[in-house]
């Protein structure tokens, strides 16, 4: 550790990834109760229903699917757009802690989207309209949307239903978020969900410090800019700077400063990281500006796609070394591997080993045929 007045230490890109697989569960699987889980992490990114359970099921041992199913139904994990304005599953208290610090990044997401055709719409009036109708009964964001046109029928009612989703938390209520369900999700308040009233919901409210702590937690070392990036907050810097020597400081592969916690994890560099097969949008890629630590810039056009899609990817010595697919026929499924280079042999065995178990836990039925297909790496 460096003394006060003395350079930094430096942490080198394999230590960097060390330390953040540490964080995510990646170098060992845990036995952990989902939501406690989903809490370690951070949340996970749900756009989709089924990531969220690969996801666990790369980090947990012996994780079954009706695990995270039964903790949506009893209301210890929800699904609500949180970071980014991006729908996630976080536990009840994250939610009810976390929502209201990320107001600002929904008014951002909303203005961004729907400045123009909000335009000449009460919002003050929009917001108690809907408001009233989620009280009534949960609705679909296209309820919300059809009952606002008839006030303001020149807006468009998808903006409408977004003025609604982006200032008031609003839970996709079960079986919404649950794996391969793919209907329209009802909607209904956080806290009514939860069986909370207003004054109970500000007092559980977490401070921008607190939030900058479970951050680093999560996914430290980190910068700043990672932390927005994660978030889509600002105002780090003082942040950082009211935490003074609670936080500790190191410089990255590339000079810049890093924040982390001071007694987290940072195993050494030469820690030995299994494969793993990250699910669709996991929120390893997800939650730096900088994904060095766990992805070449270089193949980010394979991962990262044109629509909008972040494939699922296969972790070789802790770094993106390809990605992966299911391709399901009449009985039978098999995870197709497309490697970037060619595997070392170890890391070939392993992630198929990695890829028969998705099979297993990913299965649509009882006596599915699976096979795994690695595909030549491109030239």
């Amino acid at each position: 550790m460096a003394l006060p007045g003395t350079a930094r230490e430096v942490l080198s890109l394999r230590a960097l990834n060390r330390a953040t697989l540490a964080r995510q569960l990646l170098l060992a699987r845990q036995r952990l109760p989902v939501a406690q889980a989903i809490e370690r992490l951070a949340g996970l990114q749900a756009q989709a229903p089924n990531p969220p359970y690969v996801g666990l099921w790369s980090r947990l041992e012996d994780f079954p699917r009706e695990a995270l199913t039964e903790a949506l139904r009893r209301r210890r994990v929800v699904r609500l757009s949180m970071m980014r304005a991006t729908l996630h599953l976080v536990s009840a208290r994250d939610a009810l802690a976390w929502r209201p610090l990320l107001d600002a990044a929904h008014q951002r997401g909303l203005l961004g989207n729907h400045k123009r055709a909000l335009e000449g719409v009460d919002r003050a009036q929009a917001l108690a309209m809907g408001r009233a109708l989620l009280d009534e009964r949960a609705r679909t964001s296209t309820e919300l949307g059809q009952a606002l046109l008839e006030r303001w029928p020149r807006s468009e009612p998808a903006s409408l239903a977004g003025l609604i989703r982006n200032n008031l938390p609003l839970v996709h209520l079960p079986p919404a978020g649950s794996w391969n369900s793919h209907q329209n999700a009802l909607l209904q308040r956080l806290g009514s969900w939860l069986g909370k009233d207003e004054e109970e919901e500000e007092q559980g409210a977490a401070t921008q410090d607190d939030l900058l702590l479970r951050y680093l937690a999560a996914f430290g070392p980190a910068t700043l800019a990672d932390a927005g990036a994660w978030s889509g907050l600002t105002g780090w810097k003082a942040v950082a700077e009211r935490l003074g020597t609670r936080l500790r400081r190191f410089e990255g592969p590339q000079g810049e400063t890093l924040f982390d916690l001071p007694r987290a994890p940072r195993p050494d560099e030469a820690t030995p990281a299994p494969p793993r097969l990250l699910a669709e949008w996991d929120n390893l890629l997800l939650a730096h500006e900088d994904r060095g630590r766990v992805l070449d810039e270089a193949h980010r056009p394979r991962v990262f796609t044109i629509n909008g899609i972040v494939r699922g990817t296969v972790l070789i010595d802790g770094f993106v070394a390809g990605t992966w697919k299911i391709e399901r026929a009449k009985g039978a499924a098999t995870a197709v591997l497309e490697p970037f280079a060619r595997w070392p042999e170890a890391g070939r065995e392993g992630a198929g080993q990695e890829a028969l178990r998705l099979l297993a836990f990913a299965a649509d039925a009882p006596g599915e045929r699976h096979a795994v297909r690695v595909a030549r790496p491109a030239a």
